[in-house]
């Protein structure tokens, strides 16, 4: 009977859990499109948003990327302190006390959030946005464990304001790096609890046509080791404005520590964000002039469930995945291609990643895999495996990505 009664629990915890899961708004890589933003939501968010953002000179590449996207592309994208003219609303270095998310160290910059929106002259804001320097290279799990109960005692705090959470610029070290395994850390919380993420070091990882250089090694600047041996020694952004048209393909901008393009990137990362915060439903197909056909994926729920100890999880990958879309040009592109590159990735309810089923090319097909929860890690003493409770599982294929939930009852 209690066995029964638990899972009732459970159930209704679910219910709510994975909604919120698969209300995440990020802004990584695959946005970074300007041609994705329908123009009223561009408009919709100079009306509606009151923006304060602290930084130090990473975070930086978002304003001046900015700046050069109004300065190529005109008043449109147009922002200043106060939103006067009808631009965007965004106080830059608007915070007192705190640089940046770690500076002067880990916890300044939430007490200077506070005494910020506390003054009666900021109680139109309602978007506050803080970036690291290079603090995530050097930070440990429970640094990051900080800065996010942190961020949830300030969600909790000013329900009105909406607080975007920010991944560590790229340092070099890769995959494997720690850099890599705390930005994971603030990437799962962010994706199993539905928050908002800008996150800066996906968007450094990838080229814009999807090349990606997080395994070569690349860094800030967009360096990165070409052949293995351990070099860096081409550099991905220069690469492709040598291979592009100036003020056509890219734009020319100042982007600190690093090259133009990937200042554009952030901008554009950043104007999509702006307009999911003002309410646009990028989901719906009717606001997306990109045209991506990703129903051949699907990602089916996992049987048994409840499980204990194991269960199996079914996904399809479709023969070909078409892309096609209009660049600012008018201009249309497509591909295709016969199988993907796919990530199924199990997660705990406080975003911490428990496992990973599939990180490789899969051809076109139908698949399942087993996850046995008696095999991870003892995390109770005395005890194998992970405790009862609710599991996210994650399936992420280039602009693909869905999240279910599952049960593990002991």
């Amino acid at each position: 009977m209690k066995q029964v009664f638990y899972l009732f629990i459970i159930l209704l915890f679910l219910s709510g859990s994975n909604s919120s899961a698969q209300n995440a708004i990020i802004a990584n890589h695959s946005t970074a499109k300007l041609s994705l933003i329908p123009d009223e939501w561009i408009d919709s968010a100079k009306v509606k948003l009151h923006i304060a953002y602290g930084h130090t000179s990473h975070g930086s590449q978002l304003i001046t990327g900015m700046q050069g996207l109004e300065n190529w592309k005109g008043n449109k994208f147009g922002f200043n302190e106060g939103g006067t003219n009808g631009e965007l609303d965004l106080d830059d270095y608007a915070f007192s006390g705190a640089s940046d998310l770690g500076n002067p160290d880990r916890t300044s910059w939430a007490a200077a959030t506070r005494n910020y929106l506390n003054s009666s002259s900021h109680s139109d804001v309602n978007v506050v946005i803080w970036s690291w320097c290079g603090q995530v290279s050097s930070a440990t799990e429970s640094d990051i464990n900080t800065y996010l109960n942190l961020m949830t005692a300030l969600e909790n705090d000013y329900p009105h304001v909406k607080f975007v959470y920010m991944t560590g610029h790229l340092d070099g070290s890769g995959v494997n790096g720690n850099l890599n395994q705390r930005n994971e850390q603030i990437r799962n919380y962010c994706t199993a609890n539905g928050k908002i993420l800008f996150d800066f070091a996906d968007i450094e990882s990838y080229d814009p046509d999807g090349n990606y250089f997080l395994n070569k090694a690349a860094n800030d600047n967009c360096d990165y080791d070409s052949d293995g041996n351990g070099s860096r020694d081409k550099n991905w952004a220069i690469d492709w404005q040598n291979s592009h048209t100036e003020n056509v393909d890219w734009y020319n901008c100042s982007a600190a520590h690093s090259i133009a393009l990937n200042g554009n990137l952030k901008a554009y990362a950043a104007w999509w964000l702006w307009a999911k915060l003002a309410g646009w439903d990028s989901v719906a197909g009717i606001d997306l002039p990109n045209k991506i056909i990703t129903e051949g994926f699907h990602l089916y729920q996992n049987y048994p469930n409840p499980f204990n100890p194991t269960t199996k999880i079914r996904f399809s990958v479709p023969n070909v995945i078409l892309q096609e879309f209009q660049d600012d040009n008018d201009v249309t592109h497509s591909s295709s291609n016969n199988g993907q590159i796919i990530s199924l990735k199990v997660y705990d309810i406080l975003g911490n990643q428990v496992a990973t089923l599939v990180n490789e090319f899969i051809p076109a097909g139908n698949y399942e895999v087993e996850f046995n929860s008696s095999k991870l890690i003892n995390v109770v003493p005395g005890k194998s495996g992970y405790p009862s409770g609710v599991y996210f599982y994650q399936l992420k294929a280039g602009n693909y990505c869905h999240t279910k939930s599952m049960i593990l009852l002991k």
